[in-house]
């Protein structure tokens, strides 16, 4: 913990612990008969919230990328909740994975109630996917970019929908703001926090956009700050 004080503005530590302890606010709401979409639900967060919105009745569509174990999920929410349990598999680090499913939910006839982008991953190493992109930034924050741009048409075009963006107060560790002549960090020694926190930036900024283009339209998207919760994610890199 002491190395990242001094890499980082005292300023931001603050603002993060402080936020960090901000009471969670609790929805009271019945989902009874509503679709939710659910990425990245086979563990933590995702996994706690496809239950939570089972438990209040919600239908639900999970997008993983391990079919093994979204069949196991998808077996026990039905069996525990009496709801409808729907999947589609994608692996965030194939771009063409995110644009199949992105396309099949656009031209379908589902009425999308809740989007929940919860997929994400940290690295400590600089790792470049297929597509030549920088992977904390392809899997954090384009993949959602890309389905929230596929979607938005048919979205606007319900009036209704709530998206959900699973960001972080991590977005602190990019102080310096985005490097939009660098994305893939070739000019600039790799940190998994920065590289972290620059994709929760860039999915704040773009989530800004979303929001214009919704304004009056029924349709909300939110960027929220999950608190300091043990998951698995980066559990292969050296921990923070």
């Amino acid at each position: 913990m002491i190395k990242y004080l001094f890499k980082y503005r005292v300023s931001n530590i603050r603002a993060m612990i402080r936020n960090g302890k901000a009471e969670p606010l609790e929805c009271q709401e019945d989902f009874n008969g509503r679709l939710v979409v659910i990425t990245g639900a086979t563990s933590g967060i995702g996994y706690v919230t496809a239950r939570e919105y089972a438990s209040r009745g919600a239908n639900l569509i999970v997008i993983n990328r391990n079919k093994e174990k979204t069949l196991n999920l998808c077996e026990e929410i039905k069996r525990d909740f009496n709801v409808e349990c729907d999947f589609r598999i994608a692996d965030f680090a194939h771009l063409s994975d995110v644009k199949k499913v992105g396309e099949e939910l656009a031209n379908s006839d589902l009425n999308i109630d809740v989007f929940i982008h919860n997929a994400g991953v940290y690295l400590d190493e600089k790792m470049i996917s297929d597509d030549g992109l920088e992977m904390v930034l392809q899997v954090d924050h384009i993949s959602s970019f890309i389905l929230n741009y596929m979607l938005k048409d048919k979205l606007k075009a319900q009036k209704k929908c709530r998206i959900i963006l699973v960001n972080s107060e991590g977005h602190r560790f990019s102080i310096l703001g985005l490097k939009l002549d660098d994305l893939n960090w070739e000019k600039r020694k790799y940190s998994g926090l920065k590289s972290y926190g620059s994709a929760k930036t860039a999915q704040l900024l773009t989530m800004l956009k979303f929001d214009e283009y919704f304004q009056n339209s029924g349709v909300t998207i939110n960027a929220m700050h999950p608190g300091n919760v043990k998951t698995n994610m980066g559990e292969e890199d050296s921990g923070f």
